[in-house]
Formats: structure tokens, C-alpha cells, sequence
């Protein structure tokens, strides 16, 4: 009996934590999208003006975390997409792999 209530109480927490793709979009749109488009390959002015390449999608969720908040090139840290909107944020990035 124990042992059913922890693995039910583990599936339950795991799945109230799961990142969400739809809410992540929103966050996506208002912090992301101007200089990555709204597909996340890249807005071809704002590459220019930054003198950078336009890549696709190709890094692990972990990575993807990691240049949000850490920063990468001339990208600067996202310090306010932080906790759950940065898991939603990634999982969306991730929906958008072509």
C-alpha cells in the first residue's frame, strides 16, 4: 500500500512539474521572438545588424537553458525567464526542432 501511495504521489508530482510548450510560446513571443522569428529560425535583419549566422535548431533542452541564461556570442543572459517559464520556454524551443 505504501509503496502504490509513493509511486502515485511520484507520477502526480512529476507531471504538475512537466514543462508546458503552449505557455512557453507566450513567453517565447514576448521575450524571444523579435530577434529569433516567430519559427525560431532566426529574423535575417537582426542577424545582419549583429553581424551574426543564422542557425537552426539543433541544441539539447539543457543547452537551450543554458544560453537563456547564461548568454552566448553576442546573445546576453535572459534574466527574467527564470523557474517554470524558463522549463516552458525550453520545451517550446524544443517543439520548434524541424
Amino acid at each position: 500500500m505504501k509503496l502504490t501511495i509513493l509511486i502515485f504521489a511520484a507520477l502526480t508530482a512529476t507531471s504538475s512539474w512537466a514543462a508546458d510548450a503552449a505557455a512557453g510560446k507566450a513567453v517565447f513571443a514576448t521575450k524571444c521572438k523579435s530577434c529569433h522569428g516567430a519559427d525560431g529560425d532566426g529574423n535575417p535583419a537582426i542577424a545582419k545588424a549583429m553581424k551574426v549566422e543564422l542557425k537552426p535548431l539543433s541544441a539539447t533542452a539543457a543547452d537551450v537553458k543554458d544560453v537563456i541564461t547564461k548568454g552566448q556570442g553576442k546573445m546576453k543572459p535572459i534574466s527574467s525567464v527564470t523557474g517554470a517559464d524558463l522549463d516552458n520556454v525550453v520545451a517550446y524551443v524544443k517543439s520548434l526542432k524541424k
